[in-house]
């Protein structure tokens, strides 16, 4: 070793041994050949951690400069960074090109492979040179081009080692994936596992939240987000899939990128699209590669092994995991050759019952001689281990729990294991993850199997005691895991209080949510069900129906307040129950929330929801006479029930995999089902029966559509083939091949007369195809919306429904171009979109399993166009009165306490635009869009005034405060001063467009703004203009008095506002720096403050006496690049205190004016709030969104 090398290790020593664990450095010097075995045995021989230390760095002295590398390198890796530090001006230059190590890696490759998660070397290794060369080659053929390698082979016959050895090539990782490698251990999943294994990628990915800041809440969100991960930050990398069992999985992965996975099946990638490459790994090591482990285990030469050694080899029928466990015992016992042959050959072990996938006798033997040799101690905590999941790396802190001890009592513990190739470790920085080969986990669970619940007993009453009442946080190693899988142990445990506990807990679900999202937490309700509903059924129906309908916020960031939302559920739930109680305990503490006073009148838009699958429901579809649904999902099933009650009439396990679409024949006979099998089936609709398969397509089958004439029935299906083929009952095999398309063809259906069919594809184009003869008819190059799910026309109306990536549906009215509803309450992607054929009810069917009928009519009822108009609120101490307009036909008036409605008016022949109450409740009126005002008296409903003064629709009304005096404005660009009583009128003409809206001032006096860019002073007495002022380039969108009426704001379009005085008729101060339109302003009570808000969201507060600026809440950007107002801020409110705030756009916010931060949100079912209602108090808030849904809040207190 060089002077320089040696001095740095001598001057640094003490803070060496002070810190240093070795059991992990030597791993890494091990691994790197510069330490034997027999130097690690004499380092572990000393007795306490220090000493240890000073043992191995006295062998370091003695060594060379390579040694001082290793030893250097491994405290970068385990997280000794500082250490490492100290070291750094020592590092002896070494002629050998690229740092190269003995073991052929560089620090390079070290790097790559640690940071990517690939697995460590075993503790003892052996090369395999010629498969190790052939993944090497065949993963040189993913250079440029997108593909997969499958490494496929036996299980435990090492592919996973072979893999990660071929990866540790400087050459192969600098030109073939300079991206770096990311390896995912999968196994077999369910949907909510591989969301999780997603989740976890992402998040690896993304740790400077660049992205996102949230995970992806389904697996179509997270596959998204793996293509941007890969494609913007990760390019050129290989994605290493270890362990996959299903091809349904690749789907996930299937993103145009360089992926590598291992496999038992060797056909596991027909599903997914790109070039394929393959390496078959053998059934097991050749004799002279078993021969060689038990060699470097013993510390032996090959030839100098007993005869015995060859009888072993051939007993472990060439498992590499088998001959290192044998391996593992002969190092602590060199005698026993011939002993544990004979208890191989004898297989007194073999289990009495297999229920393993695996049937490894030799592993059996193995497996029960290496922990009949631990000591008792040891053989208990290595059962305790039985309770793990397959493919889950488990940190120290979990078994620390555990097992009630110190992280390097348990490392200590655990590292036996490893020795002893009982265990695998996994190594990242400071982090320590565990994990089992899944062979070693089938024989402990069968070995343990009358053990496991009082097993996972145990884990959860550790956890209870370690955690008390309180829930791991995000900042603790083993927080992931308690979240993914303490209900799992619970429910292994049969702990129906302790589940009941926890799931029925909105700290657990807040916790949960906040880390994975929601989709988990629904697929445990449901996969739990039948030990929670041994308590109360409704409850587990009360919590899982509020996720469903608040799924969608519960996954965006900032994350909403949980007890809020609670606080929106039925008195009578549970969860309801539990908000109101936690909210309680909070306002104590000085939280802000709010009660929906009103909520008992507001009724779930969907008429009914039914949950017929155990997965994602992808297709769903009415029959023709519409009486009855048919759907098909990712549970490979086929289901028919019924429209009105969702009773189950039919289920049919249809395929071998997925189901993709189904559709009923014109005639109702038939429905026809397609899969990821490639297979297209025929079946009765009544009875069930299977009637005919057609095996004509080479992949996945993506929809089949019936004709629409029931003379003659043919059925079209399109695939990943690029094909459509044409279907006749009446034959076997495929009519006719339709051909053109040069990718996946995603969705065909005929023509309404049936002489075409239409086609759209991944390739970008959309073609027209005639049935008779197959020829192209036209062919259109389209501009493809990622975010559109599906579409579907409303027989007999001018409706389209577009399902949309961020789990809702949409109505647009296709002559006015306008949306007319938005409907929520899934909690994932929504699959498809269906009209029923009278067009009255639709169905949409989405990820969460459960397929939502809505009814077209009542969806609609109050649409978006109404909250462009207006609607008018009386506060009377605690009465809340609403003046509010139905389907622009009807008035109502409604009780805002109770919920309570009236009907005021019979349908008007003009479309109603505004209406308002007069302060004494004794009046109402109300301006129509031919121009019309009336005026009705509330105590008999009868309209008894009217006006026809303007000439285009009104837009705004109100009462002057002795109701005596009606003043309307109007698109007409008049004012209409209206004495209704002595029909005396006055009308207000100068503005050049169309009026915004007006203020009522002290002394007979009217301030009124336009989209001319005027505002204009007017006395309303004899008409005349006081002050007429240009205040902006463009159109003036609000405007705001003082309360001293001295001074009054204007906010504009041009992205500005203004403080102007009354008395000099000029501008005070102007307000700049908005980047968008300022669409509203308001001035606090005590006249200090000004608020203004802006089309981005952005809301400032503003000192009127100086103009500056005093505070700036910009908006927090929720994914998809929404603002936390969903866009425009549309009104606000000061408290009289002036030391709160009261915002709405896309919902409300309560902010806290010195803090700048937000005190409570209020997610409103539908969005696009045009104003809030404060009451005096600043206690009561009103407000309507765009589904026509009436919000009447109140302060908690």
């Amino acid at each position: 070793m060089d002077v320089k090398s040696r001095n740095h290790l001598l001057l640094n020593h003490e803070a060496l041994e002070r810190d240093i664990k070795t059991s992990y450095i030597m791993d890494h010097m091990i691994a790197d050949e510069v330490l034997t075995l027999q130097e690690e045995e004499k380092v572990k021989a000393q007795t306490t951690q220090r000493e240890r230390a000073a043992m191995l760095i006295k062998i370091i002295l003695a060594k060379d400069n390579y040694s001082y590398i290793s030893f250097y390198n491994a405290l970068l890796h385990e997280g000794y960074k500082d250490l490492a530090a100290l070291l750094q001006d020592g590092i002896p230059i070494l002629s050998c090109k690229g740092n190269k190590s003995m073991d052929g890696g560089t620090s390079y490759v070290r790097t790559v492979l640690c940071e990517g998660g690939v697995p460590q070397r075993p503790v003892v290794f052996v090369t395999r040179p010629k498969l190790v060369k052939t993944i090497q080659q065949k993963l040189c053929n993913l250079r440029s081009n997108p593909g997969w390698v499958t490494v496929y082979g036996m299980a435990g016959c090492g592919k996973s080692v072979l893999t990660a050895e071929a990866l540790r090539d400087h050459h192969l990782l600098e030109d073939c994936f300079p991206g770096g490698v990311h390896w995912i251990s999968v196994g077999k999943q369910d949907k909510a596992g591989l969301l999780m294994k997603l989740q976890n990628i992402c998040s690896r990915l993304d740790q400077d939240f660049s992205l996102s800041q949230r995970p992806p809440l389904n697996i179509e969100e997270a596959k998204d987000r793996l293509r941007l991960l890969m494609l913007r930050k990760y390019p050129r990398c290989l994605l290493v899939l270890d362990d996959i069992w299903d091809s349904w999985v690749l789907k996930a992965f299937d993103n145009q990128c360089q992926v590598l996975i291992t496999s038992r099946d060797r056909s596991v990638t027909d599903s997914v699209t790109g070039n394929k490459y393959e390496v078959s790994v053998e059934s097991g090591l050749a004799h002279d590669k078993g021969l060689e482990i038990l060699s470097l285990f013993v510390n032996m030469k090959i030839t100098d092994l007993p005869e015995e050694a060859n009888s072993i080899v051939r007993e472990c029928k060439g498992s590499p995991l088998v001959v290192s466990l044998i391996g593992a015992l002969l190092r602590d016992f060199p005698n026993r050759w011939e002993y544990y042959l004979r208890q191989l050959q004898n297989k007194q072990f073999k289990r009495i019952r297999k229920s393993s996938s695996y049937d490894y006798e030799a592993l059996d033997e193995a497996m029960s001689m290496s922990v009949e040799m631990l000591n008792e101690k040891f053989q208990d905590y290595y059962k305790d281990l039985s309770v793990l999941q397959k493919d889950v790396k488990v940190p120290t802190k979990v078994l620390c729990i555990l097992w009630d001890m110190e992280t390097e009592e348990v490392e200590d513990i655990l590292q036996e294991f490893v020795n002893k190739s009982l265990l695998f470790c996994d190594r990242n920085g400071k982090s320590f993850h565990y994990y089992l080969h899944d062979l070693q986990l089938d024989f402990l669970t069968e070995k343990n199997r009358n053990q496991l619940q009082e097993l996972h007993k145990k884990v959860v009453n550790q956890y209870k005691k370690h955690y008390k009442l309180h829930i791991p946080t995000p900042a603790q190693e083993d927080c992931m895991y308690w979240c993914n899988f303490l209900a799992y142990h619970m429910a292994s445990a049969n702990m129906q209080n302790e589940l009941c506990a926890l799931m029925f807990s909105l700290d657990w679900i807040k916790a949960k949510t906040e880390l994975v999202g929601p989709a988990h937490l629904i697929h445990e309700y449901v996969e739990y069900s039948p030990i929670l509903d041994q308590k109360d059924s409704i409850i587990r129906e009360n919590f899982q129906e509020f996720l469903s309908l608040n799924g969608h916020l519960l996954g965006r960031q900032p994350f909403p307040d949980i007890i809020q939302l609670g606080l929106c559920q039925p008195e009578t739930s549970e969860v309801y129950q539990q908000a109101k109680l936690q909210a309680q305990q909070e306002l104590v503490k000085g939280a802000f929330y709010l009660e929906w006073v009103n909520k008992k009148s507001m009724k779930n838009l969907s008429r009914l929801v039914v949950r017929p699958h155990t997965d994602a429901a992808y297709h769903a579809c009415f029959s023709k006479d519409g009486q009855r649904i048919a759907s098909c999902g990712a549970d490979k099933t086929l289901q028919v029930f019924k429209t009105k009650s969702g009773e189950k009439l039919l289920e049919i396990k249809a395929h071998d995999d997925e189901v993709l679409c189904c559709s009923f024949s014109a005639d109702d006979r038939f429905v026809a089902t397609c899969s990821v099998d490639k297979k297209v089936k025929i079946w009765n609709s009544r009875t069930g029966q299977l009637l005919q398969v057609y095996k004509e397509h080479d992949e996945q089958v993506n929809c089949c559509q019936f004709n629409n004439m029931d003379d003659q029935l043919l059925l079209a299906t399109c695939s990943n083939d690029t094909y459509i083929k044409l279907w006749d009952l009446n034959r076997k095999h495929c009519r006719n091949t339709m051909f053109g398309h040069t990718n996946s063809v995603s969705h065909c259906r005929f023509s309404p007369d049936d002489r075409c069919v239409a086609s759209c594809s991944v390739d970008g184009t959309l073609k027209l195809l005639d049935v008779i003869t197959s020829d192209l008819l036209a062919n259109v190059l389209i501009s493809h919306h990622s975010t559109i799910q599906y579409c579907d026309y409303c027989p007999g109306n001018q409706l389209v429904a577009v399902a949309l990536s961020h789990y809702s549906v949409e109505l647009w009215n296709t002559e006015s171009f306008a949306k007319v509803a938005d409907c929520r309450g899934h909690l994932s992607w929504v699959h498809c979109v269906t009209f029923s054929p009278d067009g009255s009810l639709f169905l949409t069917s989405s990820d969460d399993q459960t397929i939502r009928i809505w009814e077209s009519s009542k969806v609609c009822k109050s649409s978006a166009v109404v909250l462009k108009r207006e609607l008018d609120v009386v506060f009377q101490e605690d009465k809340v009165v609403v003046l509010a307009i139905l389907n622009q036909k009807h008035l109502q008036l409604i009780n805002g306490n109770t919920g309570h409605t009236e009907y005021l008016t019979e349908a008007q022949e003009s479309p109603i635009c505004c209406c308002c109450l007069s302060e004494d409740l004794q009046y109402a009126a109300f301006g129509e869009e031919n121009g019309t005002v009336k005026v009705l008296e509330l105590s008999n409903r009868r309209v008894f005034k009217s006006s026809t003064g303007h000439e285009k629709s009104v837009q705004h009304c109100q009462f002057t405060s002795d109701g005596q005096t009606l003043i309307s404005s109007s698109d007409d660009s008049t004012i209409q001063v209206w004495n209704w009583q002595s029909e005396e009128y006055i009308f207000l003409k100068g503005h050049k467009e169309a009026v915004k809206n007006f203020r009522l001032l002290e002394n007979s006096r009217l301030l009124s703004w336009s989209f001319d860019g005027t505002v204009k002073v007017w006395n309303i007495c004899n008409g005349k203009i006081e002050d007429d002022l240009v205040c902006h380039e463009d159109a003036v969108l609000s405007c705001a008095v003082s309360l001293d009426a001295t001074k009054f704001s204007s906010t504009s379009a041009d992205k500005t506002a203004k403080i102007w005085s009354f008395e000099s008729s000029s501008v005070l101060h102007e307000l700049i720096g908005h980047k968008g339109c300022v669409r509203c302003c308001t001035f606090s009570f005590d006249d200090k403050f000004l608020a203004t808000g802006d089309d981005n969201g952005e809301i400032r507060i503003w000192d009127v006496s100086g103009g500056e600026l005093l505070h700036l809440y910009s908006p927090v950007t929720v994914d998809g690049g929404e603002s936390t107002h969903g866009g425009w801020v549309t009104d606000l409110c000061f408290s009289p205190d002036s030391n709160m705030l009261v915002s709405c756009g896309g919902y409300l916010t309560w902010w806290n004016i010195m803090t700048k931060e937000p005190l409570q949100t209020f997610y409103t079912n539908g969005t696009n709030l045009k104003s809030i209602c404060v009451s005096p108090s600043f206690k009561i808030y009103v407000t309507i969104d765009n589904l026509g849904i009436l919000y009447v809040l109140q302060m908690m207190e």
